[in-house]
């Protein structure tokens, strides 16, 4: 059962900079603010310029993004967020699986945070769920980077409910979890937010050297480990309506969900389609 606690006492924006900057190198820049329209945003509007790994989180969000853009917003310790901005070097064919590489790396350090629980599960393409209900949403977003020839600026956007499960679950119409209900369950001694913070950031930036070296084949084995459709009768679905219908089987070498239907295996691409469990209701 999902119940709501009181919001996580986040340390001063100050105070949660400068124990991210202590405990992260390489980063050219590490910001928290107390508010602010998006964090997503706010790092897209230097992106272009970017020539080394950044990090911004907030307190609030105003104008929060999700997949599709849409809206969402949060009151100050019930969700976690923040934006990481990396270069990367990938041929724009590859840019995609950054997607499904952002959920299951992030879905990897919260599990190991959480006693490797095996109920936190990566949903395609991105998004962490506790027993099919969600917890984390990923935002990934790239633009050119003028600054390095042949080098994109990927932005990693992550929001993660710390509480107000029930509340949300409520609201949404829908099943939501949180982090307090998990490591509850769990029976996990309690991690801070920069232990979270920290097991996220350093764990994109590992992943993304290697995608660069090896491809996203690398982690295909990984990702079936924290799949929360392998095997599953799931609709494919865009702005509402049911394109086609099957069963989950895996990503492709480009991070592509395929979909085992009577014509045979069908590749799903990251973007504006959904997939739902034929036994959930299609939700945005």
């Amino acid at each position: 059962m999902l119940n709501d606690a009181r919001p996580i006492d986040l340390p001063a924006p100050e105070a949660l900079a400068r124990e991210l900057s202590a405990r992260l190198d390489g980063f050219q820049d590490i910001a928290w603010l107390a508010e602010t329209g998006s964090t997503n945003a706010d790092l897209l509007a230097r992106a272009r310029y970017c020539t080394g790994p950044w990090l911004l989180g907030t307190h609030q969000q105003a104008a929060g993004r999700g997949r599709a853009g849409r809206p969402w917003k949060n009151r100050i310790g019930a969700t976690l967020m923040f934006s990481c901005a990396f270069p990367v070097q990938l041929p724009p064919v590859q840019l995609p699986t950054l997607s499904p590489l952002a959920g299951l790396v992030a879905g990897e350090a919260l599990r190991r945070l959480a006693d490797n629980a095996e109920a936190l599960r990566v949903k395609w393409p991105n998004d962490l769920q506790w027993r099919d209900a969600k917890l984390a949403g990923i935002l990934v977003e790239s633009t050119r980077n003028l600054a390095a020839p042949d080098t994109y600026t990927v932005i990693i956007g992550m929001g993660l409910n710390l509480t107000d499960a029930a509340q949300l679950s409520q609201t949404l119409g829908r099943s939501v979890a949180d982090w307090t209900t998990i490591m509850q369950e769990a029976g996990s001694a309690a991690v801070s937010v920069t232990d979270i913070l920290c097991a996220c950031v350093h764990g994109w930036r590992e992943a993304i050297h290697e995608l660069q070296h090896h491809g996203f084949g690398a982690f295909r084995e990984r990702y079936r480990a924290m799949d929360a459709l392998a095997g599953r009768e799931v609709n494919v679905i865009d702005q509402g309506t049911i394109l086609f219908s099957g069963t989950a089987c895996g990503l492709d070498e480009h991070g592509r969900l395929m979909v085992e239907t009577a014509k045979g295996p069908v590749p799903v691409s990251v973007g504006e389609i959904s997939i739902r469990s034929r036994t959930a209701e299609p939700t945005p």
